[in-house]
C-alpha cells in the first residue's frame, strides 16, 4: 500500500472475544511498532470506560474516559480518535490496532476514524474474528444483549444473534482462527453469509499483509443498505442452503404479518427488502438472526420520487435501481435471502408466496391496495 504520511488504522471487532484477542496478538507480534488500544466497556455501569494502550511487550499505558451521555459507545466514540491522534502524534507506531469490545459494531467506529482522523490517521482494514465452531451458535442465540451483560447503553435493544450477523456481514476481512470442532459445514455458512469477504488464517503470514490492504468506508456502508446492499447468492454445500427469493407483487400486508414468525425462525439468518401493498412507495428492509426479526422503514422507493430528486439519491443506489428496473413497478421488489443449514427451501417459498397479494388483489390497483388492513402500524410508524 502507498505510504500517506498517515498512522494505519485497523479495527478488529467480533463477539467471539477469545478470537478476537488472539488475532491482536498475531498483529502486535508480526507487525514490528504496532500497538493496541482498546476500550473496556464492561466498567460502563461504575460511570466510566477503562482504556488500555500496550504493544507486543504488554501494558504501556491505563487511563479512564468518563461516560457520555449514559452510552458506553458514545464514551468510546469521544475518546477514540484523540488517543489515536496521540500515538500518531508520539511517531512510535507503526501500526494501530483498535481492538473493539465485544458488542460494539465496527461501522460506526470505522466512519468516526475516516471522517475525524484528518491528517493523522488512515484506516486500512476492518476484520472481524471468528472461532468458525462459535459461528452458529451465536447466530442462533437471540438473547438481548442485556441479558448477558454486553449491552453498551440502557436503551440498547439488540441481541447477541444480529449483532454478531452485522459484525461479520460488515468486515471485508473474516481472521479465522481454526478450532478443533469446526467442519466443513461451518465453514459453508460462513462463505455463504459473506461471499465477498476474505477469509485469513490466524496463524498465516497474510494476516498482517491484510491490515494494510486499504478499506473504503463508503462502499462498506453501501454494502450494507439494504437498499442496494449486494445480497448473497444460490448456494448449496455441505448441508448449508442460501435461498434466494424475488418477485415484484407486493406482499399482502395482513397475511405477511401473520407469517411473520415462522419466517424469522425459517433459517439462521435472513436480510433483504420487500414492500407492502399499503405502503407502495416504502422501501423496507428485513433483518432476522436467532429467530428475531428487525423490519424498518429505509426511506422511499425510488419509483417514488420526482425525477429532480434523483440527483440527491448516491450513484451506488441509483445504479443498483436501473439494473433492476420493472417498466411498471420501477425498482420496487421482493429481494429476500435466507442461510442456514437444513433449509426447507420449498416451505419457505410456498409461504412467502402466499403471502403475495392474489390476482383479483392487484387487480384493484393501488387505490384498493391503500385500504387493505394496516397490519404493520405495531412495527412501523402508521401511514399518513
Amino acid at each position: 500500500m502507498e505510504a500517506t504520511g498517515k498512522l494505519p488504522v485497523v479495527i478488529v471487532g467480533g463477539l467471539h472475544s477469545e478470537a478476537r484477542g488472539e488475532v491482536v496478538e498475531r498483529l502486535l507480534r508480526s507487525v514490528p511498532g504496532s500497538m493496541a488500544l482498546h476500550h473496556d466497556l464492561s466498567t460502563a455501569a461504575e460511570g466510566t470506560v477503562r482504556r488500555t494502550v500496550r504493544d507486543a511487550s504488554g501494558e504501556l499505558s491505563v487511563g479512564e474516559t468518563e461516560l457520555v451521555n449514559d452510552c458506553a459507545c458514545c464514551a468510546l466514540r469521544e475518546d477514540l480518535v484523540p488517543e489515536l491522534e496521540r500515538l500518531a502524534a508520539d511517531g512510535f507506531a507503526r501500526l494501530a490496532v483498535v481492538e473493539l469490545w465485544d458488542s460494539v459494531e465496527p461501522q460506526t467506529m470505522a466512519e468516526v476514524i475516516t471522517a475525524h482522523g484528518g491528517d493523522a490517521l488512515d484506516l486500512t482494514c476492518v476484520m472481524t474474528a471468528v472461532d468458525p465452531a462459535l459461528l452458529l451458535p451465536y447466530l442462533g442465540n437471540g438473547d438481548d444483549l442485556a441479558e448477558v451483560g454486553l449491552a453498551t447503553a440502557r436503551i440498547d435493544r439488540r441481541t447477541v444473534a444480529d449483532t454478531w450477523a452485522r459484525q461479520l456481514e460488515y468486515a471485508p476481512v473474516l481472521a479465522l482462527v481454526a478450532g478443533e470442532e469446526a467442519d466443513q459445514a461451518d465453514t459453508a455458512l460462513l462463505a455463504q453469509l459473506h461471499p465477498t469477504a476474505r477469509h485469513v488464517a490466524v496463524g498465516s503470514g497474510a494476516l498482517a499483509e491484510a491490515a494494510f490492504a486499504g478499506f473504503d468506508v463508503q462502499a462498506a456502508a453501501g454494502r450494507q443498505d439494504p437498499a442496494c446492499a449486494l445480497l448473497p447468492q444460490e448456494a448449496d454445500d455441505c448441508g448449508v442452503s442460501t435461498f434466494v427469493w424475488r418477485r415484484r407483487r407486493p406482499f399482502h400486508p395482513e397475511r405477511l404479518y401473520a407469517a411473520l414468525e415462522d419466517l424469522a425462525c425459517a433459517a439462521a439468518r435472513s436480510r433483504g427488502r420487500f414492500w407492502l401493498a399499503d405502503r407502495p412507495d416504502t422501501l423496507l428492509s428485513w433483518e432476522a438472526a436467532g429467530g428475531a426479526l428487525c423490519v424498518e422503514s429505509a426511506g422511499p422507493w425510488l419509483a417514488s420520487l420526482p425525477d429532480a430528486a434523483w440527483e440527491m439519491v448516491p450513484p451506488l443506489r441509483r445504479a443498483a435501481a436501473a439494473l433492476d428496473w420493472h417498466p411498471e413497478h420501477g425498482d420496487c421488489c421482493q429481494h429476500l435471502v435466507f442461510t442456514s443449514p437444513g433449509l426447507d427451501r420449498q416451505g419457505l417459498a410456498e409461504l412467502l408466496d402466499s403471502c403475495l397479494l392474489t390476482d383479483a388483489e392487484y387487480a384493484g390497483g393501488r387505490t384498493a391496495w391503500q385500504h387493505l388492513p394496516p397490519a404493520f402500524d405495531s412495527l412501523l410508524d402508521p401511514v399518513p
